[in-house]
């Protein structure tokens, strides 16, 4: 039987790639860095305008993301072999501040906002990093990583449905036959992505897809039907715009004053956690593909450095990449070089490829991403629901809803504490007690588990006040007093014995717990272990 609690800590990543043909014992050289490096960066192309789109700015923006934050990871990143760049994580998180801010100051004003949110979000990383907070990730249940996959993959799924908008009146969609067309070419690129590896894997997939979609598009348009492309997409953000601008990536100066830090802090707080979730949980997992070990903090300050200066230089931020990733390590990519090369192949398809790029269809990249969308859903977490714990299934459901409905970090919080609530029930209902009598006639109560909030009420429930004798003896030596709860819940049968007027003897609990329970009439002793160093979380001891 299949369950959640049996995966390793990136056992839902290894699921979402179990359809995709590892190869990962090429052996590391230059060569391969190199020939890997090129087929990423083709692969990073497409992606960086379609997750452009997602958030609502020019594809340049994305572009410049895509290779910032790729040179600058893969030089100072936690671990050879990462691909970082724009991501649809991030787009979404971003993509409202954009709308918000165009509709009130227009689109030029909305990317300063969104270069200064880059910059705080790539401040906290580096703080995060440096704190050392990187092991914090595995706190993150498996149910909770299974339901942030799935609620990003719907996310980005729906974020595709603006594109069909352009060359629509007052906001309704794109007249009929250029709807037509749209949808037509879309399925041809979903078509040729899903079916042309299973035929040959020498060139990548999506590349094809979109060469053929294009080379479709242009025939149409000559044949007298509206096929809307990048330049059409770029015109609608912004009509003065005539072109992609082919240029090295400029210093801008964000907008920096008080009104604007609090508008964009909320996105950037979110969007730093999830770049941090994604990528810290990306490495990991090549981690265990390459039987290698990564930095997670390095790789948390690499990623800050580059969403900081990403901000400063015009980049939409981002963060590592699962789909990526597995194309250079299956390329042979395994050393820092592999990523170094796929952003530098990347700045020359933006300095010399630009008119190239303008002329893709926006169905071959909506294509694209919904292929994206599909391949991150968790499509086996249908068939194992009725085979984990109901209050795992709930969770997956629950953070894959709120992440949807709200965001991506607010969901995984709310799951991680559905989770501990969880944890605590269970192991509240664990503790259990051996009872008997000994030779003196004494009611022996030997307890087994963890004493604290979730165990409070079935501790209570042990014991026969009515039935036991006159000496009572409750032997700890196998229990622990976790939390303030539990002192009072040992304060409370104290209490109810000593209404009967019998005697109580509490045997083997630490020194901080004596302190707290404090003088009652009727505990007439009270043993202490001397080595025992076991804190409690009480606040008046803090």
């Amino acid at each position: 039987m299949l369950s959640l609690k049996r995966l390793s800590p990136v056992g839902f990543l290894i699921i979402i790639e179990s359809m995709i043909d590892l190869i990962i014992k090429k052996p590391q050289n230059i060569k391969n860095d190199i020939l890997s490096g090129i087929t990423v960066a083709l692969a990073l192309v497409p992606e960086a305008i379609a997750f452009s789109f997602v958030a609502h700015v020019d594809p340049t923006i994305g572009l410049y993301a895509a290779f910032m934050m790729g040179l600058i990871t893969a030089i100072f990143g936690g671990r050879p072999g990462m691909i970082s760049g724009a991501t649809g994580a991030v787009a979404v998180i971003f993509a409202p501040l954009v709308i918000q801010q165009t509709q009130l100051h227009g689109l030029t004003i909305a990317t300063q906002y969104l270069f200064l949110a880059v910059i705080i979000m790539g401040i906290i990383q580096i703080a995060f990093g440096m704190f050392k907070l990187g092991k914090f990730v595995r706190l993150i249940p498996h149910p909770v990583m299974l339901g942030f996959v799935n609620g990003l993959a719907i996310v980005i799924f729906k974020a595709q449905f603006s594109q069909f908008r352009i060359g629509g009146i007052d906001g309704g969609y794109m007249p009929t036959p250029e709807l037509l067309v749209m949808v037509v070419l879309i399925l041809v690129t979903m078509a040729i992505i899903q079916f042309l590896p299973k035929l040959t894997k020498a060139v990548p997939a999506t590349l094809v897809a979109i060469i053929s979609v294009t080379f479709a598009a242009i025939f149409l348009s000559k044949s007298g039907l509206r096929v809307y492309n990048v330049l059409d997409f770029i015109q609608y953000l912004d009509p003065s715009k005539t072109t992609i601008q082919a240029a090295l990536p400029s210093f801008i100066m964000p907008i920096f004053s008080f009104s604007a830090i609090k508008t964009v802090l909320p996105y950037a707080i979110l969007a730093a956690a999830v770049g941090l979730i994604e990528s810290l949980m990306t490495l990991t997992l090549v981690d265990e593909l390459t039987e290698t070990r990564g930095r997670g903090n390095k790789e948390s300050i690499g990623q800050g450095v580059a969403n900081v200066v990403n901000g400063l230089f015009g980049g939409m931020g981002g963060c590592a990449m699962i789909g990526q990733r597995m194309i250079n390590i299956r390329g042979g990519g395994r050393g820092r070089l592999s990523g170094i090369t796929a952003a530098l192949m990347l700045l020359f398809f933006i300095l010399f490829g630009s008119a190239l790029i303008e002329v893709i269809p926006l169905a071959a990249l909506v294509g694209v991403m919904f292929m994206v969308s599909i391949a991150t859903f968790e499509w086996s977490s249908f068939r194992i629901m009725n085979k984990v714990p109901k209050a795992d299934a709930l969770i997956i459901i629950a953070v894959s809803t709120i992440t949807v409905i709200v965001d991506l970090a607010i969901a995984v919080l709310i799951g991680v504490i559905l989770s501990a609530l969880v944890y605590a029930w269970e192991q509240g209902k664990k503790i259990n007690v051996k009872k008997f009598l000994n030779e003196q006639g004494q009611t022996i109560y030997e307890l087994n588990g963890a004493l604290f909030f979730g165990s409070v009420q079935s501790f209570k429930d042990l014991f026969d006040f009515n039935q036991d004798s006159n000496d009572i003896v409750i032997d700890f030596k196998y229990a622990r007093v976790y939390d303030f709860s539990g002192v009072e819940a040992i304060q409370n049968i104290a209490l109810r014995y000593g209404k009967q007027n019998k005697t109580l003897h509490l045997l083997n609990l630490s020194a901080e717990c004596k302190s707290l329970i404090g003088p009652l009439n009727n505990i007439v002793e009270v043993k202490i272990i001397d080595d025992l160093n076991w804190h409690l979380a009480a606040d008046q001891l803090a």
